[in-house]
Parts: structure tokens; C-alpha cells; sequence
């Protein structure tokens, strides 16, 4: 009885903290992008401080982390470089888009990756998530058109971080690169292989290394909010794969939703940006209406699932 307490309370210790950490993210890296236009270098740097806070966690014996393998990092290689292009492009989308419309075209994820799954012949979709996916989609179309504040770069870099997002999920999900690595093996894999692409990039955009010389240039605020931003990505991280690990994918799928709820309503408050209509308000609650229901449809979807394998396994026995 006391283990499966543990058990229960680890599982919603690691839900509440994803949740915690992603919805609190949000806000930290709009509040450093509406400084600092670099988007590029603070995710390279958010990257690198996780890299070397495990290494020397690991020659201090912090953490039990196994060695590297090239093996491992070989199949790891596309999962970094396409799950690094999605924050990529979702930084960049939050230099223009306010957080409840950014929250809503996110949520185009699911309706991206049933297409996807659709395309390569992995079957067709229940009734359940299909409608909840185009309620959601539907939300987004009437939401940004009652968004006054409509920026088409940032929504282009959304929609292009929601491609990204997809194909790092079907990615993950065909090769199972991901399967019998602990959440901070994951965590430095997936940092320490996306260094040298990120590395190449904000030199070739010409954003390195005056970027470097702007943090301190700027505000001590700044320099707080980005510091504070490097520490809240390694969170970030490592309580998503946390949260996978110890509960499921879709766990920390219905809490990235539920956190949506919250990050939508606080973003109409904080750091501003968000001109009220009617249009905008209706569109974002049948945005989040038909997220909540994809996620209800997925869990009952996969509790009968469950339900059969345990029926077919209760008549094997008999």
C-alpha cells in the first residue's frame, strides 16, 4: 500500500511539476524576447547550460547518468535537430504573437500528427478525436480573426514550429530512439547534439557574438530574466521527459492542455499585447474547448485499450 502511494504521489509530483514549469516558461521567455530579439542564441544558451550543468553533475556524482554512446546519439540526431527547430520557431513566434494565440495555434499539434499518422497509413482517426481536433482547429481560424494585434511573421513561425513539433512526436514515436534512456540521459543527448547546429546557425544569421555583448548591454532586469530563463529550460526539460517517464505521452499531453487553460487566462493579464474581441475571446474558448476534448477522446480511447488487452488476457487464463 505505501509503495503504490509513492508511486501515486511521484506520478502527480511529475504532472504538476511539467505543468508548473511549462506554463511559467511561457511567460519568462516573452518577458526576455519583448528585450531581446535574439531568439536564436537564447535557446543555444539555454542548451549549453544544461549540457554543462549535467556534465559536472555527473563527475560530481550528482546524478547516475550513463556514459555517452554513438550509437544512442546516432538514432538521437534527427529527434534533437527537429525537436531544437520547433522551440526554434516557437521563439520566434512569441516576438509577435501574444501567449493566449500562441497557446492556440500550439494546440494545431494534435490535428497535425493525425494527419500525418493518416498519410502513412496508420489508420483513421475515432470519431471523438477527429471533431475535437477541427473544433480546435476552428477556434484558431476565428480567434485570429478577431485578433487585432494579427502579426503574419509570428503566426508563419508558429505554424512552422507546430510542423517541427509533429515531426519530432511521429519521430520519436517510429524509432523509439527515446526507449530505455532516463529522463536526464535524454535531457543530455538531446542538448548536446543540438549545440553544434545551433552553434552554426546564430553565426551564420550574424547573431553571434554581438548577441552575447546586448545581454549585458541592456537592462540588469534583462540580464535576471535571461539567467532566469536558462535555468527554467533545464526544468523544462527535464520534467517533460520526467513526466513521460514516470506517467505517459498522454499525460503530459493532457497537462500540456490543462497548462494551456491557465497560460491563456494569465496571458490576457500579464505583460500585455492582447486587444479584447469578441471574435478573438469566442474563437480561443472553442480553441480550448476542443483541446480538452481531444485529450478526453485520447484517454478514453486508450482506457478501452487497456480494458480489452486486460479481457482477452482474463479469457487466455481460463
Amino acid at each position: 500500500m505505501y509503495a503504490a502511494d509513492r508511486s501515486s504521489y511521484s506520478s502527480l509530483f511529475a504532472a504538476l511539476s511539467y505543468g508548473i514549469a511549462s506554463m511559467a516558461m511561457v511567460f519568462i521567455n516573452k518577458a526576455v524576447l519583448m528585450q531581446y530579439p535574439n531568439s536564436m542564441t537564447l535557446l543555444t544558451l539555454q542548451q549549453l547550460a544544461t549540457t554543462l550543468l549535467i556534465h559536472f553533475g555527473r563527475a560530481m556524482g550528482y546524478t547516475k547518468a550513463r556514459g555517452l554512446n554513438v550509437e544512442t546519439g546516432k538514432k538521437l540526431v534527427f529527434v534533437s535537430l527537429f525537436y531544437n527547430a520547433n522551440v526554434a520557431f516557437a521563439l520566434a513566434s512569441l516576438k509577435g504573437v501574444n501567449i493566449p494565440m500562441y497557446i492556440a495555434i500550439k494546440r494545431l499539434t494534435p490535428l497535425a500528427v493525425l494527419m500525418a499518422g493518416y498519410l502513412s497509413g496508420k489508420g483513421k482517426p475515432t470519431t471523438q478525436v477527429t471533431l475535437s481536433v477541427i473544433l480546435t482547429a476552428a477556434g484558431v481560424i476565428i480567434a485570429a480573426l478577431g485578433d487585432f494585434s494579427f502579426d503574419l511573421f509570428g503566426y508563419s513561425m508558429a505554424l512552422t514550429s507546430v510542423f517541427f513539433q509533429t515531426m519530432y512526436l511521429v519521430l520519436v514515436e517510429r524509432s523509439g530512439a527515446e526507449d530505455g534512456l532516463s529522463s536526464i540521459e535524454i535531457l543530455l543527448y538531446n542538448s548536446l547534439l543540438s549545440l553544434p547546429f545551433l552553434l552554426f546557425l546564430i553565426i551564420a544569421t550574424g547573431e553571434f557574438p554581438s548577441s552575447l555583448s546586448l545581454i549585458f548591454a541592456k537592462s540588469t532586469s534583462l540580464l535576471v530574466l535571461v539567467l532566469l530563463s536558462l535555468v527554467m529550460g533545464i526544468v523544462l526539460n527535464y520534467t517533460m521527459f520526467l513526466c513521460t517517464i514516470v506517467n505517459s505521452a498522454l499525460t503530459t499531453t493532457i497537462v500540456g492542455v490543462l497548462k494551456g487553460v491557465g497560460s491563456t487566462t494569465f496571458g490576457f493579464i500579464l505583460l500585455g499585447g492582447v486587444q479584447v474581441h469578441t471574435l478573438n475571446i469566442t474563437g480561443l474558448i472553442i480553441n480550448t474547448t476542443g483541446g480538452m476534448w481531444y485529450s478526453y477522446a485520447k484517454y478514453q480511447q486508450k482506457k478501452s485499450k487497456l480494458l480489452k488487452l486486460m479481457s482477452d488476457v482474463e479469457a487466455l487464463r481460463k
